[in-house]
């Protein structure tokens, strides 16, 4: 008997797993003023996009592996987009001693 994922969990609660921590990222980044916790809520999107990239590949088309490939390819882009982020978030920092985003609205240094 085979009791691989795509037998035990349908694809409907893995994807409203996805979708409730899509919206729990969306919440985040929405509602926080501290910019570290836009960059987290932005990091769960990301993360519930990968769940549902994984969960496509293995339930409709393993034999495939694109949905491998674009899941790799978006954990590549989250690591580069948080070491942007926190370099942006730690310069600014530095330069205004404040990491709130509604007190950093302008460009001027």
């Amino acid at each position: 008997m085979n009791h691989s994922i795509v037998t035990a969990m349908p694809l409907e609660a893995i994807l409203t797993v996805a979708g409730g921590l899509f919206c729990i990222g969306l919440f985040g980044a929405l509602s926080r003023r501290n910019t570290v916790g836009i960059l987290m809520g932005v990091e769960l999107m990301l993360n519930a996009v990968n769940i549902n990239l994984i969960a496509f590949w293995r339930y409709l088309e393993p034999a495939n592996t694109s949905g491998l490939i674009f899941a790799i390819i978006a954990i590549t882009v989250a690591a580069a987009e948080a070491a942007v982020g926190l370099a942006m978030v730690i310069a600014m920092y530095r330069t205004r001693m404040t990491i709130n985003a509604d007190e950093v609205d302008t460009m001027k240094g």
